[in-house]
């Protein structure tokens, strides 16, 4: 054993090697002295995976990112960080763009945004001009009425089709509305220039997974606000086009897009139950502004980082309770909120955050969770300007491959800097844990045990009564046995850094654009998980059986 070792670590250290023996008494000293042990100031700790049953089931395709429709000219804080990344300007010529989008097979794509609910259809109905968005800072938002040209929609709609996207539109839902004595706005949704939209949708054969009603008008609303009992008949309404515009299977109807108000989605959710909504959508910015300095320190507090539990918590229980078929996404989340912090939310330490997210929210049996944004900002998985992805990119894109729809629970025995998610392995046998180390000082060496899979000893030798133990093969067996890891660090050891290296090796798209192979190291079943400092670990454990994946 190393030296300096506390004697309880020691001790949990020989206990998990003889955990790994199995439940035979015949442990060989030879065989305890060969077990790794962890080096001088590191740790040996315990994940504990309840193998039973699932707590949680996400989409297949529950990575999920945004589109918005910000011009250049929108700025915050002095920089204007979106250039031509608006769905008016998106290059879609682009191959790095193409190919990133294509690496998920599929990726959902939700285009919407502040200036969804200021956007017409050009459709012809309205017989007005098609005139983009331009400045106008006595607006709302700081920008006029822009219009989505017919031609464009077909060009995004052909890039969707070959990139195999599945996409979701957030419509206008202000078109109609009148102020009102509180300061809302009422009267219904005027959908006339919706539904001729929707119809152009159809006839020209264009693939739509939902139709999203509004952005953040719901509880205190951004900018403007509707009331429950308004915004619920409005659901009802486009879900009657939606119904009327399709024949056989139709996407979904989506809302309200807006941020979390328990009262307020507690009316939406029963003045549209059963059937009449199928998604509850919910924007996070849990961070703050992007102009806050101290966005690096409530990325690395785990107390911070549980804060947003609750609002998982609370609209489970909504949904539960209600006796409805809705389910929950988030809808948008970009953590900072005006475009995000350039080397923060663009940079390796916001996969401390973003993988977090993904993770607690899944535990709470949200289905989607969708990035702000794909690109556009200082949050984007791509860069604004050359689409070279980003550290988060790739953060995303080995959860889409690894971590598969089933969620299991997970306990970690020691530090709170250690957050541990595990899910069923993605088109494969076992298991996917993800670690991520929110600590720059310490190296932990985490063994991974099971909760009810097989009745099993006590590792003190008594019989459990509640708790049994996963029967791991003898060391001669385990020995053969391998697993998958996946380490993220960032270069050079900044946490700022936007080159994120995957087991040593710097992540970059090839001459072609395209995206990198990521590729796994094979370890002995027997050895701990390592996971060092401000890293990030996934490892796919093919040997662990768990009844709940079968």
């Amino acid at each position: 054993m190393a030296a300096g070792l506390p004697t309880q670590v020691v001790g949990l250290c020989f206990w998990l090697v003889l955990s790994l023996a199995g439940s035979s008494a015949e442990v060989s000293t030879a065989a305890v002295a060969a077990a790794p042990a962890p080096a001088a100031g590191g740790s040996c700790e315990a994940v504990m995976v309840d193998a039973r049953a699932a707590v949680a089931e996400t989409d297949e395709a529950f990575v999920c990112a945004t589109l918005d429709w910000w011009p250049p000219e929108k700025c915050d804080y002095g920089t204007c960080a979106w250039g031509l990344a608006g769905l008016l300007n998106l290059n879609l010529s682009s191959k790095i763009l193409l190919n990133a989008v294509k690496a998920f097979s599929p990726i959902k794509l939700r285009l919407g945004g502040s200036l969804q609910d200021f956007l017409v259809y050009g459709t012809g109905d309205t017989g007005e001009p098609c005139l983009p968005f331009t400045k106008n800072t006595s607006a709302m938002f700081g920008f006029t009425q822009g219009c989505l040209p017919m031609h464009r929609w077909d060009e995004l709609n052909a890039f969707f089709h070959k990139s195999g996207a599945q996409i979701i539109f957030g419509l206008n839902a202000l078109n109609g509305r009148v102020p009102m004595p509180d300061g809302s706005l009422g009267g219904p949704w005027d959908y006339t220039n919706a539904d001729s939209f929707i119809r152009y949708t159809v006839e020209k054969g264009y693939d739509m997974h939902g139709w999203e009603l509004g952005n953040e008008l719901g509880g205190t609303g951004v900018g403007a606000r509707i009331d429950a009992d308004q915004y619920s008949a409005d659901v009802i309404t486009l879900n009657r086009i939606v119904d009327k515009a399709y024949q056989g299977s139709k996407p979904l109807v989506i809302a309200p897009g807006s941020f979390f108000d328990a009262a307020w989605f507690t009316e939406l959710v029963a003045k549209t139950k059963p059937n009449q909504m199928d998604v509850i959508t919910h924007h996070i910015y849990n961070l703050g502004p992007g102009v806050d300095t101290h966005l690096i320190d409530k990325i690395l507090d785990p107390s911070y980082l549980d804060g947003e539990a609750s609002t998982f918590s609370s609209l489970q229980g909504i949904l539960k309770s209600a006796g409805t078929s809705a389910v929950a996404w988030v809808g948008e989340a970009g953590g900072a909120y005006n475009s995000g912090h350039h080397l923060v939310t663009d940079a390796f330490v916001f996969s401390f955050w973003y993988l977090d997210q993904l993770g607690m929210s899944a535990k709470y049996d949200t289905k989607s969770y969708c990035r702000q944004t794909l690109v556009g900002g200082n949050y984007g998985l791509l860069n604004t300007t050359t689409f070279e992805p980003n550290p988060d990119y790739y953060s995303a894109l080995l959860w889409h491959r690894l971590m598969g729809t089933k969620v299991l629970s997970t306990t970690f025995n020691g530090t709170n800097k250690i957050r541990a998610y595990t899910h069923c392995a993605r088109d494969s046998e076992g298991i996917t844990l993800l670690l991520i180390n929110l600590s720059g000082n310490s190296t932990n060496h985490i063994y991974v045990t099971s909760e009810g899979a097989h009745e099993d000893m006590h590792p003190y030798g008594a019989k459990k009564e509640h708790r049994s133990f996963r029967r791991i093969p003898k060391l001669s067996e385990a020995a053969k046995l391998t697993r998958e890891e996946y380490h993220l660090t960032p270069k050079d050891g900044n946490l700022q850094s936007q080159h994120m290296l995957l087991n040593g090796n710097v992540l970059a798209t090839d001459a072609n654009g395209g995206i990198p192979k990521l590729e796994p190291v094979q370890v002995e079943g027997t050895q701990p998980i390592t996971v060092g400092p401000y890293s990030i670990v996934f490892a796919h454990i093919p040997s662990f059986y768990a009844a709940a994946c079968r």
